[in-house]
């Protein structure tokens, strides 16, 4: 069965796959630009959820997923014309055959430049087809190539956090492990992008090959390129799939710098601006966030005018609060972080139920004391409980009573404690305009 791929019969087979091919990169382009499209806008709000809640591991996760997904449209939709382009000329071939540029009566001059330029329309279609197959294999191979990188980072992040930033080793093993390991990840990583840039100049190399050859062999797991490699040199054993690669980096490049482009109509008004007794963005308030894409700010009230007598505040909830809370109370942090990737079957709980009930308790104190509220100048003493918002995002909520301020504009402040060069300073979170109007 390993030598079937030498038999005469398969390799006809291969052959007649090949020249029906095109069916099925069209079936499987219009599949996936369709899925793409679809999945593409709820992976941007996971990558803005992970940004906004400073989520690490999400955040990885999700720019990879868009990135992938972004390369896939545009390489595949970009295929879909071309294959178009390529059955309209075949379409334009059985009804006219050739170019015959004697009978545009053309001059000379311009009848030589265009059949050396134009030539013939078979080569035409031959060269959009070439251009058609590679660009459609090279859309899953950039994928691969898309994991790479996230895999040598994810590899020189493990080293850094788990080896050199370890407690549990002792210091002098994990820098005479780690330092040496970074060093190595880190210089094995230049070298194979110079390989990879070069096509494969320094395997040419007879002693430099040598040398290269173990680095090579690692990085050939940490990127899991043993899975896609026979692609790759077939492209680079190919004259007219190495200049394509070459030309497609720069041209992603090119793309990426033009998608960043966007016009600005004033100088000093623009969307952006955080609130403040000037501006009022739509993230710090709920009403307008239902409808929108948009994730809550540092803080969010029910609405830009407040009838009731009451006023709703929520602050979502992040990783830097809990640091911030154990800056404040170290007896807070646990022995070990559980923070992070976990296992949602396997779940294993040391302390009891009532212990972790006072502590959260001890928590929920401790936020209180370093975040404080204030509508204009009247300070409100700080009751934020556990809660959760519409949009299901875990954080603290409180109510202020709204009796004793007078109807029109006012200003909540939300501050929190913060430590800097030893000094305990109040630091301003979110300041968000709202008018009071009585019921």
């Amino acid at each position: 069965m390993s030598q079937d791929y030498n038999n005469p019969a398969f390799k006809k087979l291969l052959q007649k796959l090949q020249e029906e091919s095109w069916q099925l990169e069209l079936i499987i382009s219009g599949f996936a630009i369709f899925g793409l499209f679809t999945i593409y806008e709820p992976l941007t709000q996971s990558l803005a959820d992970a940004q906004n809640n400073q989520l690490l591991y999400k955040l990885i996760l999700s720019l990879v997923a868009v990135m992938s997904c972004a390369i896939l449209i545009f390489n595949l939709v970009l295929h879909v014309l071309l294959r178009g382009l390529w059955i309209g000329a075949l379409g334009l071939r059985y009804v006219s055959g050739e170019i015959e540029y004697d009978k545009l009566k053309y001059s000379e001059k311009f009848t030589r430049h265009l059949k050396k330029k134009v030539g013939s329309f078979d080569k035409y279609i031959a060269t959009l087809e070439n251009y058609c197959s590679i660009i459609f294999a090279i859309s899953f191979l950039l994928i691969f190539y898309v994991l790479a990188i996230t895999f040598t980072i994810l590899t020189i992040a493990f080293i850094g956090n788990y080896i050199l930033s370890s407690d549990w080793l002792p210091g002098w093993i994990s820098k005479g492990i780690g330092i040496p390991l970074m060093v190595f990840v880190c210089f094995g990583m230049i070298i194979t992008f110079i390989d990879f840039a070069t096509l494969g100049w320094l395997k040419k190399k007879r002693w430099i090959s040598k040398i290269y050859f173990p680095i090579y062999w690692l990085f050939s797991f940490i990127t899991l390129s043993f899975l896609y490699r026979p692609l790759v040199y077939n492209f680079l054993d190919h004259k007219f799939g190495r200049r394509l690669s070459l030309v497609l980096v720069p041209f992603y490049i090119l793309v990426l710098v033009l998608s960043s482009f966007y016009y600005q109509s004033s100088n000093y008004i623009h969307s952006n601006i955080n609130s403040s007794d000037i501006m009022a963005n739509v993230e710090n308030y709920e009403d307008q966030l239902k409808d929108s894409d948009k994730f809550v700010g540092n803080a969010m009230i029910p609405s830009k005018v407040i009838t009731d007598s009451y006023l709703k505040v929520f602050i979502p909830y992040s990783e830097s609060i809990e640091n911030r809370v154990f800056e404040f109370n170290p007896s807070l942090k646990p022995e070990e972080d559980v923070r992070g990737m976990r296992n949602n079957i396997i779940r294993i709980n040391n302390s009891s139920s009532s212990k972790r009930d006072s502590l959260r308790r001890e928590y929920l104190k401790m936020f209180n004391y370093i975040y404080s509220v204030k509508i204009d100048s009247t300070t409100y003493t700080s009751e934020f409980i556990l809660a959760e918002n519409f949009k299901e995002e875990l954080g603290f909520e409180t109510y202020l009573n709204l009796d004793s301020i007078a109807e029109g504009k006012h200003l909540l402040h939300v501050n929190r404690l913060r430590v800097r060069k030893g000094d305990t300073i109040s630091w301003i979170v979110s300041r968000i305009p709202f008018w009071h109007f009585k019921d």
